[in-house]
C-alpha cells in the first residue's frame, strides 16, 4: 500500500486499514490481516485521525471500540471497499455483500441458529465472511470489535439497540441407559436425589440461567461445565440429569425428558446491536437471516419436536 503523509486528506488506503480495525477491535489482529507490521497500522491510524481531526477509537476491554466518528468513518470505509470489490470484479459481483460481520453468541446459539443462518446467508452472498465468538455473558456495555451480541435475558445497554428474538424451553434431560441403571424419577422429589449436570455455578454470569439452584437447591452438582454442549454429552454418557435446552437435547433420541410439566424454563434470546451498525448492509442481512432462522425453528426451541416418553 502507499501512504500519504499525515495531515493531508483521508487516503482510501487508510480508511481500508482503520475498517480492519473497526471490525477486530485490535491492532495486531488487523495487522496480520492486511500483511502488515503492528507499528504500521498504529501509524496509518493516527494519520487518519488527523486528517478528520478526531478520535476514531477509544481503548475499551478487550481491545478498542468505535466513537460517533469512528463510526462515520466505518460507513465511509465500507463503500472505500464496495467500490473496490465493483473495480475488480463484474456488476454482479457489486450487488454482493462483502467484508466481515462479528458477532457473539452462546454455544447452543450459535451452533442450532446462527451457523445455518450464515450457511443460507452465504449462498446468495459468498464473498461475505462471518466471525462468531463463543460466549454465555451479559451484554457488553464495550462492545468492541462485535457488530451484533447475542445474550440470554433482556439486556441493559445503552446507546444501542435490544431486539428479541425470540424464545426457547430448558427441560430436565437424562439417557435411557442411566434411567435404566439408576430408576426413572416421577416427582420433584425424587429427582433431587439424582446429580446435576449443568452450568458451573461460580462463572455463571446470566442470571436468567440459574434456573436449577432456584427450583431444586436439593440436586446435588456432579458434571459442571462453562459449554452447554459438555452438558449434553455428559448427560448422554451418564453423569447425571441434565438441565438442557429442548431445541439441543431433542436432536438425540437416546435422551429422554423428566417432569416436562414441572420443568419448562422459558428463556428469551436477544440481539443487542448499535444503530450505526444496523444501517450496514451486511450486518442488517445477518440481522434479518437470524431472525427468519429463529421464526423457523420456533417449535423446537421450544421443545415440541418430539415424545419424550421411556421405551
Amino acid at each position: 500500500m502507499n501512504f500519504s503523509p499525515a495531515g493531508t486528506a483521508p487516503t482510501p488506503d487508510d480508511l481500508l486499514i482503520f475498517l480492519a480495525v473497526a471490525r477486530t477491535g485490535r491492532f495486531t489482529t488487523a495487522a496480520q490481516s492486511l500483511g502488515l507490521n503492528h507499528t504500521t497500522v498504529s501509524r496509518r491510524i493516527a494519520a487518519l485521525e488527523k486528517a478528520l481531526d478526531g478520535r476514531l477509537l477509544a481503548r475499551a476491554v478487550g481491545g478498542w471500540e468505535l466513537t460517533e466518528l469512528g463510526y462515520r468513518a466505518r460507513t465511509a470505509a465500507e463503500g472505500v471497499e464496495t467500490a473496490v470489490t465493483l473495480l475488480r470484479g463484474s456488476e454482479a459481483d457489486a450487488q454482493q455483500l462483502s467484508g466481515v460481520v462479528r458477532m457473539s453468541a452462546t454455544d447452543g446459539f450459535s451452533a442450532y441458529i446462527a451457523a445455518p443462518a450464515v450457511a443460507a446467508l452465504q449462498r446468495q452472498h459468498p464473498l461475505l465472511r462471518v466471525e462468531i465468538v463463543t460466549v454465555t455473558r451479559r451484554a457488553l456495555q464495550h462492545r468492541s470489535g462485535l457488530d451484533i451480541e447475542i445474550v440470554v435475558g433482556e439486556p441493559q445497554v445503552h446507546r444501542a439497540e435490544s431486539i428479541l428474538l425470540g424464545h426457547y424451553n430448558l427441560g430436565m434431560y437424562a439417557s435411557r441407559h442411566y434411567l435404566q441403571s439408576h430408576g426413572t424419577p416421577t416427582t420433584i422429589a425424587e429427582l433431587t436425589e439424582h446429580p446435576l449436570v449443568y452450568f458451573v455455578d461460580s462463572m455463571l454470569q446470566v442470571d436468567d440461567l440459574d434456573a436449577p439452584r432456584r427450583l431444586v437447591p436439593q440436586m446435588r452438582e456432579s458434571l459442571s461445565s462453562t459449554n452447554v454442549f459438555v452438558h449434553v454429552e455428559g448427560t448422554r454418557a451418564g453423569a447425571g440429569v441434565g438441565f438442557l435446552p429442548c431445541f439441543m437435547a431433542d436432536q438425540h433420541a437416546d435422551l429422554v425428558r423428566l417432569l416436562p410439566q414441572e420443568f419448562q424454563e422459558r428463556l428469551a434470546y436477544w440481539m443487542v446491536v448499535r444503530s450505526e451498525s444496523l444501517r450496514l448492509p451486511a450486518v442488517a442481512a445477518l440481522v434479518a437471516a437470524l431472525r427468519a432462522q429463529m421464526e423457523s425453528n420456533a417449535a423446537a426451541l421450544l421443545g415440541h419436536g418430539r415424545s419424550s416418553q421411556v421405551d
